[in-house]
């Protein structure tokens, strides 16, 4: 069984790690896009342009539907960097909108606005699964974004011991687990989680592969 790295940024294939890279199509890398590998596409936050979208959500419309899409994003909303965030809001709706319409998870980047994330996911009545990407806060948050139907992935943060990330993996199954653009790799981030679990990392690849077959996304 393969790792699985849920979100990544960087674009070479190993053995023995199924990895789903995230493409923005705020930039020109989609106009060369993937046919086969694993991927995920949207608008980041930090890029996004208010007046673009209308453009931008015809090609992701179209691209969206390729078989080897496996999730919208990474999208979302940041408080520190990007448009204001009512242009944010405006364009993640859109996003968020075309996934639940083509039945697609999304994989979310939010910087200080998760209440704002919290009150999008209700007006909307998504159904689909929202991961969180690279959670990193606290326990308490986690917990809370997990109770309102978040399923919450965590990366390099997890080997920082007493961390929330690291807190909310031990006692939960409900995860995903990424690099991102860490240099940290994929197994050394399943060997923390393994340890903070107690579990051998096959254990823990059985119960990743379980969340992950959930999402509909084999």
């Amino acid at each position: 069984m393969d790792f699985l790295d849920v979100h990544t940024h960087q674009s070479g294939k190993k053995n023995g790690v199924t990895s789903i890279q995230s493409l923005s199509l705020t930039s020109d890398i989609f106009l060369a896009m993937p046919k086969t590998k694993p991927i995920s596409i949207g608008l980041h936050p930090w890029y996004a342009k208010l007046n673009q979208l209308p453009l931008q959500m015809r090609y992701m419309e179209v691209l969206a539907k390729q078989d080897n899409v496996k999730l919208i994003g990474e999208c979302g909303l940041d408080k520190l960097k990007g448009e204001p965030l009512h242009n944010q809001i405006s364009i993640l709706k859109e996003q968020m909108l075309l996934a639940e319409k083509i039945q697609k998870p999304i994989i979310l980047h939010c910087v200080k606005a998760f209440s704002e994330l919290m009150v999008l996911k209700e007006e909307l009545q998504m159904k689909i699964p929202l991961i969180i990407h690279g959670f990193n806060k606290n326990q308490q948050l986690g917990r809370q974004m997990q109770n309102k139907g978040f399923l919450l992935s965590f990366g390099s943060d997890i080997l920082k011991s007493g961390s929330g990330a690291a807190e909310l993996v031990k006692n939960s199954t409900q995860f995903l687990l990424e690099t991102d653009s860490a240099e940290t790799s994929i197994e050394q981030i399943y060997q923390a989680a393994a340890n903070l679990k107690k579990c051998s990392v096959d254990e823990l690849k059985a119960i990743i592969f379980t969340n992950w077959k959930e999402l509909n996304l084999l």
